[in-house]
């Protein structure tokens, strides 16, 4: 752009100029340019290079910028000017629309008879806002344009967008008389224009012929000669005016319909109108006269309805035409997509087509659903049956059940597909499991998606994830999210080996030990894990143990920026999860998932941050189940029991450890659960009580372990608590709390813990000996009620102990001063 930029040159000693500062200058210049030039005897190409150049700054600003009002009039003036070159007048347009909302604006379409002007003022006017007053004077000026016959000259097909726009903005601009006045006419485009193809437009040369040849008819996409009535999918080298407004028609005919083919809108006398057209409607049913004696709406979905089907015919002929360019073999498939979706909207409008379209539809997905080609046209199809199944009495499982199995497993790494196919996935979720079982059976196909297109999908399944869950996919799909970033790696391998030569895709002999990836895949030992990770519907046997070789050898694409981005959507769904399960869990499943949450800990994909978030995530789940239902500690004392007695948990699942151990000590009571006895408390003594000694034994030579303070913090109060509740062990738990202040203050530690922490747990230590010194006080604070224990829950398992243990506390210890005898 001329005038330079607002940085100085290297070695130039010009100030630097703010960017703001230059804009504004540019934009001034600009705008003086343009005014010199408009008021010029007639604009030419310069002046439309300088409106070029200002709508370029104007469209390029962050912020709204105004222009003099005395341009805003030039501009105005140059619009409505009849002498005015076309593109001039189309560039004051555009930046007259750049400016919205415009101060100044004087501009109205009541006495504008020119079509194109009317267009472009009208594309000013809706500009500027969303008042309904301007948009319902332009729809007015609209109606009454394309109702009268229009000068030579003139077309209407510069006139459909505007209205198309007046839907959109506001569809109460119209009258009913307005729209059964353009739903009269928009049933005659689609259904008779030209079958001929246009004239070309003679260039005025020295060698035009005055005599120019009659045009020939439209073509199918075959080329054959069109047989029927002329639709946006007929060819020509030249097209009529009638042809233009019925491709213009087809292209805003889902939005009228939606708008305006219902029901008819509450208008004066409307309810005799509808006693006359259901008369009127009975006589054409009886007498089988023409259409034409149909309402205009009821006319309009009987001509679009065959409009439709016409489409589908000609989308037939693509098959037997290989010569078809890919542009229009996707517009071919564009129209289908839309033919489909009217369709639908029609029968939504009246029932007595649901018939005919579910028997088109169903020979229709028969022939497009091995063609993965035509996948997006699969989902309107789905929708048709999910919305009319029902009525039209067909079984469409089979279509449920090829879109959710062939789909995601053949074209999970389409990312415009798989957005569309997850939408329409999530509007549509409670309507599938209320009427079809394959929905939830194939989530394992659905994550696929997710798993290659994250994280732009995760919005989507947090919505979708709740209607996959019940008691019967809830332990799969546990299992699933956790190994998410492994079916990443497990996609990629996929897509890698299928690019491979056919010679290279050969088995590999099952004595060698795989070195790679791609080789894994195709050794017939791995074959039976990976087929499981990449599954297309649940199945009921459990192949976890036979996964863990599978992850270890995937670990080689943890790095990979797919496989990374796949696992930090974890956590989330994760959280999702377990606060979903939790509303409908009984006892078995709460168990089931305490076990796997202990068994899983260990057992995920080798990327360091996201097994950090999973053990954050699982251990305030982990909580949270155990406050559900508190008995589990007792009914899974052997697995809990094996976890908390192993000192490597401490180490590598620090919070899970952490929680676990707060759950035994705050759960491990008969005022939870009767079955509690004093030799399931002794066991998980001895087992706590062997972990914190070899956590902070320190001995000669030898570094003290890497163990939260936290964790040190919580065996201590864990073994107190179940002390208070088997009296026999309090002076062991006491004589070890007396040795905390050895163990603090050992060179070892003071190396690890800082002095807030280590003042924390001697603190902490000081508290439960404290306690300890009264053993009727020590079991009421760490064995309340049942009914005590439900109106308080700790959140945070190093929470400091409850205001009881601090009472005891200063009453134990000596007042200031006082000196004991």
């Amino acid at each position: 752009m001329r005038g330079g930029s607002g940085c100085a040159r290297a070695g130039s000693s010009r100030p630097l100029v703010p960017r703001r500062e230059v804009q504004e200058d540019e934009l001034s210049r600009f705008a003086a340019r343009v005014a010199a030039q408009l008021q010029g005897p007639e604009p030419g190409p310069e002046a439309a290079d300088c409106l070029q150049r200002l709508h370029l700054v104007l469209a390029a600003s962050k912020s709204p910028r105004r222009l003099d009002a005395q341009l805003v009039e030039l501009l105005q003036a140059v619009l409505c000017s009849p002498k005015c070159p076309e593109q001039i007048q189309l560039l004051c347009a555009a930046l007259l629309r750049e400016m919205a909302p415009c101060d100044g604006l004087r501009l109205s379409c009541h006495r504008i008879h020119d079509t194109k002007l009317l267009s472009l003022v009208s594309s000013v006017l809706l500009a500027q806002g969303e008042e309904k007053a301007a948009v319902s004077a332009v729809g007015q000026r609209v109606v009454k344009a394309l109702e009268g016959r229009l000068p030579e000259g003139q077309s209407s097909r510069y006139l459909l967008p505007v209205l198309s726009n007046v839907v959109s903005l506001s569809p109460e601009a119209l009258t009913e008389e307005q729209i059964n006045v353009v739903s009269k006419k928009m049933a005659d485009w689609l259904r008779y224009a030209s079958t001929q193809q246009g004239v070309a437009q003679p260039s005025g040369g020295f060698f035009s012929n005055p005599r120019t040849r009659q045009p020939g008819p439209v073509t199918e996409v075959d080329g054959a000669i069109a047989t029927d009535f002329f639709t946006v999918l007929s060819l020509g080298q030249h097209y009529t005016e009638d042809q233009w407004l019925n491709m213009q028609t087809f292209s805003m005919l889902q939005k009228w319909l939606l708008c305006y083919g219902g029901k008819e809108m509450n208008t004066p006398n409307s309810g005799d109108k509808a006693e006359m057209d259901r008369s009127v409607m009975s006589v054409v049913s009886a007498s089988s006269t023409s259409s034409r004696l149909l309402p205009p709406r009821e006319r309009l979905r009987e001509k679009a309805f065959e409009y439709c089907q016409r489409l589908m015919e000609q989308s037939n002929r693509r098959e037997s035409c290989q010569a078809l360019k890919k542009a229009d073999g996707d517009l071919q498939k564009a129209c289908l997509i839309e033919a489909v979706t009217i369709m639908d909207i029609i029968c939504k409008q009246d029932s007595s087509y649901v018939y005919r379209a579910a028997s088109f539809l169903k020979i229709l997905h028969g022939r497009i659903s091995g063609d993965a080609t035509y996948a997006r046209a699969l989902l309107p199809i789905a929708q048709f049956f999910l919305n009319h199944g029902e009525m039209a009495a067909v079984d469409s499982d089979a279509i449920y059940k090829h879109l959710f199995t062939d789909i995601p497993a053949q074209l999970f790494h389409n990312s415009s597909l798989a957005f569309e196919f997850v939408l329409f996935c999530k509007d549509n979720s409670r309507l599938f499991t209320e009427t079809s079982s394959i929905f939830r059976q194939s989530f394992p196909n659905l994550f696929k998606f997710l798993a290659w297109n994250s994280p732009p999908l995760i919005a989507e399944f947090v919505d979708i994830l709740p209607f996959l869950l019940d008691a019967g996919t809830a332990i799969e799909i546990f299992h699933l999210l956790l190994d998410l970033p492994c079916l990443t790696a497990a996609l990629d391998v996929q897509m890698r080996s299928s690019s491979l030569p056919s010679a290279e895709r050969a088995a590999c002999d099952p004595a060698v030990k795989p070195a790679a990836c791609l080789e894994a895949f195709r050794n017939p030992l791995y074959r039976s894990a990976f087929q499981y990770l990449l599954r297309v519907e649940s199945v009921s046997e459990d192949f976890q143990e036979r996964l863990i070789p599978l992850r270890q050898l995937l670990g080689s694409l943890a790095s990979s920026p797919r496989v990374m981005q796949c696992a930090d959507t974890v956590p989330v769904l994760l959280e999702l999860f377990f606060s979903v399960v939790a509303e409908f869990a009984d006892a078995s499943l709460i168990n089931q998932l305490v076990v796997l949450v202990l068994q899983r800990s260990d057992q995920l994909y080798e990327i360091p941050a996201f097994k950090d978030d999973v053990h954050r995530v699982l251990s305030s789940q982990l909580v949270m189940l155990c406050k559900l239902r508190p008995a589990l500690v007792v009914e899974l004392s052997k697995e809990l029991l094996e976890f908390s007695g192993t000192v490597s948990n401490v180490q590598n699942k620090e919070p899970i450890f952490t929680h676990v151990v707060w759950a035994i000590g705050e759960y491990m009571s008969v005022s939870y659960d009767k079955r509690c006895t004093v030799e399931q408390i002794n066991r998980f003594f001895e087992a706590l009580e062997a972990v914190l000694f070899e956590v902070t034994q320190v001995r000669p030579q030898a570094s003290v372990p890497s163990c939260a303070p936290r964790a040190i913090a919580v065996l201590m109060t864990a073994l107190t608590k179940l002390a208070a509740r088997s009296q026999d062990l309090i002076p062991r738990v006491s004589l070890f709390l007396s040795k905390m202040r050895t163990f603090v203050q050992s060179p070892a530690v003071t190396s690890v813990y800082c002095e807030e922490d280590r003042e924390e747990i001697l603190t902490r230590a000081a508290e439960l000996m404290n306690l300890l010194k009264m053993p009727s006080v020590a079991q009421f604070v760490f064995t309340p009620s049942v009914d005590v224990a439900h109106t308080r829950f700790q959140k945070e398992v190093n929470d400091t102990l409850p205001s009881a243990l601090r009472i005891v506390t200063r009453l134990l210890e000596p007042a200031p001063g006082f000196v004991p005898g």
